[in-house]
């Protein structure tokens, strides 16, 4: 099943959201902020404030237990933040995008603008009903990813967790190797 290109773009972010928090804390200032605003191309408002920065770093433990929610409890929060956020779903089309769903206001503030928008890619997660697409990194970083290949095997974040496991793995092999000989 593959999504959206809005929805793959939301709940990437929002898992790129929930890795600054892990394992060390890279969302510490308004420069970092900038830059993952750029870098996942967030449009409308943005103050470049410390009260910004503190909404959304706080975010991300709340979307990080979304990664491990049962559908039901997943189905709980999403509403709750549609509600919180007095989310309005409307067509939109901009920056060479065809019409996708916005549920926000351009102005709204940008931690509302977040979440709305990982909420809403959430909806469609869940009325695919393919949470398993959601996952936690095999690594040791507390990391999570979205998995979107389609046999479902992707196992961990774009962090470089999967090149240390394989370089751990390769050089367990060859000490292994090296002690039968």
């Amino acid at each position: 099943m593959a999504f959206g290109h809005d929805t793959e773009d939301s709940l990437l972010s929002a898992a790129a959201l929930v890795n600054t928090l892990t394992p060390e804390d890279s969302l510490e200032n308004i420069g970092d902020l900038d830059e993952f605003v750029r870098s996942w191309a967030y449009t409308g408002a943005h103050t470049h404030t410390r009260a910004e920065l503190d909404e959304v770093r706080a975010l991300r433990p709340r979307f990080l237990e979304a990664w491990s929610m049962s559908r039901d409890d997943l189905v709980t929060f999403v509403n709750d933040v549609l509600l919180q956020n007095e989310a309005l779903p409307q067509l939109v089309r901009h920056d060479g995008w065809d019409y996708h769903l916005h549920a926000t206001p351009s102005d709204a503030p940008l931690a509302s603008r977040i979440a709305v928008e990982s909420v809403m890619a959430f909806i469609d997660v869940i009325r695919a009903d393919e949470l398993e697409r959601l996952k936690m990194c095999a690594g040791d970083c507390g990391g999570v990813l979205v998995d979107l290949s389609k046999n479902r095997s992707r196992r961990y974040c774009d962090r470089g967790c999967g090149n240390r496991a394989n370089v751990a793995a390769y050089r367990a092999r060859k000490a292994a190797a090296a002690e039968t000989d």
